[in-house]
C-alpha cells in the first residue's frame, strides 16, 4: 500500500442527484522515485502539506461525497472497479487521481453539475485532456468491469461511439497538473505560489 490514509477515508453524506468524488491514491508511483523523490509522491510535500493532502483539501472544499480508494490495487483500472463497487449507489462518479493537488474545489462542482446531462464528461484545459473524469450512474457495470493498468479509456471510447461523451472547458490548470515527478512536484510549487490568497 503506497501511503497510509491520511483523513478519514470517505464522506459519507451525498448530495441528491450529485456524483462521488472517487480520489485515486493506490499507484506505486515509480516514476517519482525514479527521477529522485525520496518518498511515495503523495506524501512529498507541497508548500508543507502532502500532496494527496491538498487534493483531498479541494475535494472536502467542493462538499461532494467522496471516496478514499488506497489499498494498493495492482493497477488503474482494478482501483476504479473498487472505488466504484464501494460506493454502487451514487448518482455518478467523478475519478480523481489523488496527484492532482493544485484541482479547484468549484471545478470539481461544475463537473459534478454536468455529469447529469452525459454519460461522461471530460474537462479540457486549453485544449489539454485533464481530470477528473465524471461518469454517469449508467456507467456503473462498465466501470466494475475495469482491472490491469489501463484506467477508464475504454469505457470513454464506448460511450464516445453512442455520441454520450461531453467536453467541458474549464480554466484550471490544476485539472492537468498531475505529480509524476520531482520536477512535476517543482512545477507545482511554482503554480501554488503565484495563485492569488483564496
Amino acid at each position: 500500500m503506497p501511503t497510509q490514509p491520511i483523513t478519514a477515508p470517505c464522506s459519507t453524506t451525498t448530495p441528491p442527484g450529485l456524483p462521488v468524488v472517487l480520489v485515486l491514491a493506490s499507484g506505486r508511483g515509480d516514476r517519482f522515485v525514479a527521477s529522485g523523490g525520496q518518498v511515495h509522491k503523495l506524501r512529498a510535500l507541497l508548500a508543507g502539506v502532502p500532496v494527496l493532502e491538498h487534493t483531498l483539501a479541494a475535494v472536502r472544499a467542493s462538499g461532494l461525497a467522496w471516496h478514499l480508494e488506497d489499498m494498493g490495487h495492482p493497477g488503474m483500472g482494478d482501483s476504479i472497479a473498487a472505488a466504484v463497487r464501494a460506493t454502487f449507489h451514487a448518482a455518478g462518479w467523478l475519478v480523481l487521481p489523488g496527484d492532482l493537488p493544485l484541482v479547484r474545489p468549484d471545478t470539481l462542482q461544475m463537473l459534478a453539475q454536468a455529469v447529469a446531462k452525459r454519460a461522461v464528461t471530460v474537462p479540457f484545459f486549453h485544449g489539454e485532456r485533464g481530470h477528473p473524469v465524471g461518469f454517469a450512474a449508467q456507467c456503473l457495470p462498465d466501470l466494475l468491469a475495469l482491472s490491469g493498468e489501463q484506467g477508464a479509456a475504454r469505457v470513454v471510447r464506448k460511450f464516445a461511439q453512442q455520441g454520450q461523451v461531453q467536453t467541458l472547458a474549464v480554466e484550471d490548470e490544476g485539472t492537468v497538473t498531475d505529480i509524476d515527478t520531482v520536477q512535476d512536484l517543482a512545477r507545482a510549487e511554482r503554480l501554488l505560489a503565484s495563485r492569488p490568497p483564496a
